[in-house]
């Protein structure tokens, strides 16, 4: 079962139609609640007028935040223990507003149109302030403070150093200075955000939400109101897509069931698109200034880094992302001399997050620029300056000297690199494609091939739990902490449970997203959910397996040790006719006055990693570049990776496929732009461009296996590994395309009109 590419048990439910979202859900006697929002990236709060608007009719509430102060305690932080300056965030800004969309005030009204009337009717008296809506000018002498009592805009300076840095490049035979920036993205997935709360009829509070962590949610909830964790339950039901985006909490998760408590009322709230754009975290705009030492056979002897990471208004997740890129950014290479310091700065921006890959995108585009950039001053292949630089075989596992954000000293899992690279490059056709190129060259239509590499740390702790059970029918319902956003867990964890407890895969039906199913969760961000929760799944099915060979047994007058269950059937090995269906043992276990084992076919057991295991992957890209419209057109795209042990083959697949999609979107056309004033710029589909399928090509992938350390299923993640590299492996490809006319490519995306700018700026058109 393990292993085996069947389809995915979510489908037909969610394509005929079946999938309950949020927005279609509804209660008797529902009221809408919508947000009244700042226009102003950095201003004053001065009167809040809401008489004309709780005046019209079908109006149940306006407040603004001396109104509402059930609400006044801050947004607790993402972690317990803070090392960034400290801020509050609240659900309502109170004397401040610090980006443009930050709430301001909340309407409740009993239908959409009126909602929409009654938030036009309030009025709010700003006192504009200069705003820092850039990462130059909120570290600029004098610059306008985001919060108040900080001596200046950078919320902590996270740094990694390894060996003799400035030795070593002096020892160098080619020293590379660049600058490069990734721009500001923003997820976008179908389904935007949204929150239902109402009170059941035992005095729950009721909180569903279209969120990745409901446990998180649970948290911030009872903090914020004061409620016990045990009257509050927050369910996450089919949920579009997240990306991330969902992963924190928003003020809107915590307005919501404030308000459904006040008035004793179900209320609703569903982010419009528009809204989407300036009131749902964004993430990956980072500028870089990085030295990088070589011999003249291109081998790495110093990477000296130094970066700056713009987390908007509040650094909600502090540095986890900017030390993703810390870590990731020299591997899978040796570097033995190795230096980054990334300064955390806040901005009058709508905050930061983590995104699909979450700081990886931005190590490879850097780290794959420069070896790039030092293959033509030496005059050496892209592809061999790689193999040059690669850890081999014998040197894995290998510990690089740096410490993993969870605290343990970071150790990349046995590997063969360099052979998974000669694969990507079988794969891709290499030869045939620098044979193509070499046909093109000095044509209209250019061609350029671009690789990129990658390790990535996935499976990041804490833990995950999951408690299985048989019920008296014979199904078999796996209770998980975790919920999903497309990732396939109930078809990649059923396949475990199956496999462990021997039970159809039909038989299998998982249940998540439920703060009442289990006690504690934590959720799907980091490639993790595979990596946790798979082997929580295992040992809680070999639980239940155990269990009922024992009761199977005594029923069969056995020894335990000679039962086997498959199928759904537990029987004597060596004699399959004498057995019994799983569901009737599961009626015996709970039954039966002599019992061999606990009552009940069920286990529940967590799972917790020392810490991440490492996926090795690769991409390549051959690009065409027309030098007349500057359009691009991809002709092949491939990329293996090194899952582990593949639950499911096709999943993975589909995974890579969807993160390679949305990589090549934020290499080719997707920003979020903001002017000098804090002004969000690209706050629409008209502004921000998406790939569409039509503008993709076949991907050619390909699946490597080199079991995981850390976990007994060898499992590594895969979730996010197909967004790290397009945007190096297209940045490479079209410099390499151009190459002739002097180009050089330090930013992100690559839209035609950047092309042309850069062409025209090299002379190519007189």
């Amino acid at each position: 079962m393990i292993g085996e590419s069947v389809s995915r048990k979510e489908d037909l439910p969610l394509l005929t139609g079946s999938g309950k979202y949020l927005d279609d859900l509804a209660r008797p006697g529902m009221l809408y609640l919508g947000v009244v929002r700042s226009p102003h990236a950095h201003a004053r709060i001065g009167a809040i007028s809401t008489a004309e608007a709780a005046s019209l009719p079908g109006v149940a509430v306006v407040a603004s935040a001396k109104d509402l102060l059930e609400v006044s305690r801050p947004i607790p932080p993402y972690k317990s223990e803070r090392r960034f300056r400290a801020f509050d965030q609240h659900v309502l800004a109170k004397t401040v507003v610090r980006y443009v969309g930050e709430p301001v005030a909340v309407v409740v009204a009993v239908d959409p149109g009126r909602l929409a009337e009654a938030l036009e009717a309030v009025a709010v008296d700003y006192e504009p302030q200069p705003a820092a809506s850039s990462i130059d000018a909120a570290i600029a002498t004098g610059a306008p403070l985001v919060h108040e009592g900080w001596p200046d805009n950078v919320a902590y300076v996270s740094r990694a150093a390894v060996g003799d840095v400035d030795a070593a490049i002096g020892q160098a035979d080619l020293l590379v200075v660049e600058r490069f920036r990734h721009p500001r993205l923003a997820a976008m997935p179908i389904e935007t955000r949204g929150v239902l709360a109402y009170i059941d009829d035992s005095g729950t509070l009721i909180v569903v939400s279209s969120t990745q962590h409901p446990y998180h949610v649970r948290e911030a909830i009872a903090g914020v109101l004061g409620l016990a964790e045990e009257r509050l339950r927050v369910i996450a039901p089919d949920v579009g897509g997240s990306f991330g985006a969902k992963g924190q909490v928003y003020p809107e998760e915590i307005l919501v069931p404030a308000l459904a408590l006040r008035l004793g009322r179900p209320v609703k709230w569903v982010e419009g698109r528009n809204e989407h754009f300036i009131a749902t975290c964004h993430d990956r705009e980072q500028v870089h200034e990085i030295r990088a030492g070589f011999k003249h056979d291109g081998r790495i002897v110093a990477i000296d880094d130094r970066f700056w990471a713009d987390f908007g208004a509040y650094p909600v997740q502090e540095d986890g992302v900017t030390l993703n890129t810390i870590n990731h950014l020299c591997a899978p290479y040796r570097v033995e001399h190795y230096r980054n310091v990334c300064a955390n700065v806040v901005t009058h921006k709508m905050f930061s997050a983590a995104y699909r890959a979450a700081g990886r995108p931005e190590a490879a585009f850097v780290m794959d620029r420069v070896l790039d950039i030092a293959a033509r001053r030496l005059r050496l292949d892209p592809a061999e300056i790689r193999r040059r630089n690669f850890l081999r075989p014998q040197d894995t596992p290998y510990r690089p000297g740096l410490t993993y954000k969870d605290g343990v000293p970071v150790v990349f899992d046995p590997g063969d690199f360099p052979g998974a690279f000669d694969k990507l490059l079988k794969l891709f056709g290499y030869e045939e494609m620098r044979a193509l190129q070499k046909q093109r060259a000095g044509g209209i239509h250019r061609v350029g091939i671009g690789l990129s590499c990658y390790l990535q740390g996935t499976g990041l702790g804490p833990y995950e739990g999951a408690n299985v059970r048989v019920d008296p029918k014979g199904k078999v319902y796996v209770y998980l902490g975790c919920s999903s956003q497309g990732q396939s867990h109930a078809t990649t964890l059923a396949q475990i449970c199956a496999q462990e407890l021997g039970v159809p895969l039909d038989d299998v039906i998982i249940v998540g997203g439920d703060t009442q199913v289990l006690p504690y969760g934590v959720g799907p961000y980091a490639s993790r959910i595979a990596a946790n929760a798979g082997p929580a799944v295992a040992r809680a099915a070999r639980q239940v397996r155990l269990k009922a060979t024992k009761v199977a047994a005594s029923m069969l007058e056995a020894a335990p040790e000679d039962i086997r269950i498959t199928a759904g059937r537990a029987h004597v090995v060596g004699v399959p006719a004498l057995g019994v269906p799983l569901a009737e043992v599961a009626r015996v276990a709970v039954k039966s006055k002599e019992l061999p084992a606990d009552p009940g076919l069920n286990a529940c057991t967590y799972f917790n990693p020392q810490t991440v295991t490492w996926a090795f992957g690769a991409q390549a890209a051959a690009i065409e570049v027309d030098v007349e419209t500057c359009e691009l057109r991809i002709l092949r795209y491939a990329a293996i990776h090194d899952c582990g042990q593949p639950i499911n083959p096709m999943v993975v697949d589909g995974q890579l496929h969807g993160g390679i999609a949305q990589g090549l979107g934020g290499a080719m056309m997707e920003e979020i732009v903001y002017d000098s004033q804090g002004q969000l710029r690209s706050g629409s589909f008209m502004d921000y461009a998406m790939p569409k399928a039509g503008q993709l090509p076949p991907f050619l992938t390909a699946q490597l296996a080199h079991p995981s350390m850390i976990n007994d299923l060898g499992i590594k993640g895969v979730g996010e590994s197909g967004a790290i590299s397009p945007g190096a492996v297209i940045s490479n490809a079209v410099e390499d395309a151009l190459a002739d006319f002097g180009i050089a490519i330090r930013e992100l995306p690559l839209t035609p009109a950047k092309i042309f700018t850069l062409l025209k700026a090299a002379g190519a058109y007189k």
